[in-house]
């Protein structure tokens, strides 16, 4: 059978089984072992040998698993998922929401802007778009439907907020990006830094434009905050303040690695939760247990796509790609708008990991041909993934907020509630496109 058509296969039969709901980990890793093994066992004009297949599947199975368990970068994530749960537990984000609720009081949309920037706060200390989205739907939407705000407004700020886990450091997806592309986490992180306050400015902005346009949709809270409120509320935000200074600051200074930098932090959150007595064993016991589900799943996922990888060079179907690219020879710009385009239609119906782990063995190698910066690169394939999280019509973030909801806010209000935020995110992602260094700018200065 002909390579090109086998790994085409593999890839057409691995996408019918994620849309049939199968979960992506086993859906790659099956599609892939038997991909493999008819690599390895149907010769042109011979009948499929399974054993003479299996053998050296089972052995590629085997190297694989091993090389990637032994992979020191991957550490870092359980200790990053780890850090955001016990942040949870020990009520460092709930507290970050609280504080901001009081200093944007005064501001049109004030509990959404806090919704906004707590979730950017959330992000910053957890990485993961929907564990932030499901945290921040629980406290504040609710709290936004008690003050009268309009549903639209209230489920489509935190939507559109909990998106920016993929850009804030520490992201998980730049991790995965970082493995798979042996890229540096540290100059990933960084590069996500401005791009990330880019959306959050953007989103505080439509928040205020849509408050002023519609005054109705988020009624001023009624009594004044005062000086002491305040000041409360500034002491209260030092925990998140001080774990995202721990991985950006030591990452941008040179104090840590940021496999140190998920470790200290996961510790210094520890240590808050239980100085402050926030932090009890059963608290602990649910956030490890959480963390061991997360670190699982993303595992299980990663370790397939590897095997997948590895198919699709055993197949050599990039070359054949890069040749097809070289006769046409389109310009860069094409290309890459082109590949941008394909990540905003996949993304309306896949999850964020399992876009990344797919289309990296191709869409990477293209972009390494024309000389692009891989760096820059990640920043704008996360950026496209954190567009499709309220993307209709699979939009996770959506349903995620959906699910958090009263059954009175429908599937289609969260969806309007997202759209003016999607439409910032698409200028955002203009300006990136446009202007390379608001994404390099921080990397190049650090290294």
């Amino acid at each position: 059978m002909d390579p090109v058509a086998l790994a085409s296969s593999v890839a057409i039969a691995l996408l019918i089984l994620i849309a049939l709901r199968v979960p992506i980990a086993y859906a790659i890793g099956a599609c892939t072992t038997i991909g493999m093994v008819l690599f390895f066992g149907w010769r042109p004009g011979q009948e499929i040998d399974i054993a003479r297949g299996l053998v050296p599947t089972l052995k590629l199975i085997e190297s694989t698993t091993f090389s990637f368990v032994h992979n020191y970068p991957l550490s870092m994530i359980p200790m990053f998922i780890g850090l955001g749960h016990v942040a949870y537990h020990a009520d460092i984000t709930t507290d970050l929401y609280r504080s901001m609720r009081v200093l944007l009081n005064r501001l049109p949309g004030g509990l959404a802007m806090a919704s906004v920037t707590g979730c950017a706060g959330f992000s910053a200390i957890t990485g993961s778009s929907v564990a932030c989205a499901a945290a921040m739907g629980r406290i504040a939407v609710p709290e936004m439907l008690h003050y009268k705000y309009s549903p639209r407004l209230a489920t489509g700020a935190v939507a559109a907020g909990g998106t920016l886990g993929s850009l804030i450091p520490p992201s998980l997806l730049f991790v995965i990006y970082a493995i798979f592309t042996e890229q540096s986490v540290n100059g990933l992180f960084l590069a996500g830094v401005v791009p990330g306050l880019l959306s959050l400015a953007g989103f505080l902005l439509t928040v205020f434009v849509w408050c002023r346009l519609r005054p109705q949709d988020a009624p001023r809270q009624e009594g004044t905050v005062t000086a002491s409120e305040r000041m409360q509320a500034l002491l209260l935000l030092w925990p998140a303040i001080l774990l995202f200074a721990v991985v950006v600051g030591g990452i941008y200074l040179g104090i840590f690695t940021p496999t140190e930098a998920a470790a200290v932090s996961l510790m210094m959150a520890l240590l808050i939760g239980v100085l402050r007595r926030r932090l009890t064993w059963k608290k602990l016991a649910e956030a490890g247990l959480d963390t061991v589900r997360q670190t699982s799943m993303i595992f299980m996922v990663a370790l397939a796509a590897k095997l997948f990888t590895g198919l699709i060079s055993l197949t050599r179907i990039t070359p054949a790609i890069l040749d097809w690219l070289e006769h046409f020879d389109p310009p860069v710009y094409v290309v890459i708008l082109g590949v941008v385009a394909f990540y905003i239609v996949i993304g309306m119906f896949l999850d964020s990991i399992g876009i990344l782990v797919l289309t990296l063995p191709f869409t990477v190698p293209v972009m390494a041909s024309y000389g692009v910066d891989l760096i820059w690169f990640g920043v704008i394939v996360i950026k496209l993934l954190e567009i499709g999280l309220i993307t209709p019509p699979v939009g996770l973030n959506i349903f995620v907020i959906k699910g958090v909801t009263p059954p009175s806010v429908t599937l289609s209000t969260v969806f309007k509630g997202a759209g003016a935020f999607l439409i910032v995110d698409l200028i955002v992602l203009a300006l990136l496109l446009t202007i390379p260094q608001l994404s390099l700018w921080l990397p190049n200065t650090a290294f």
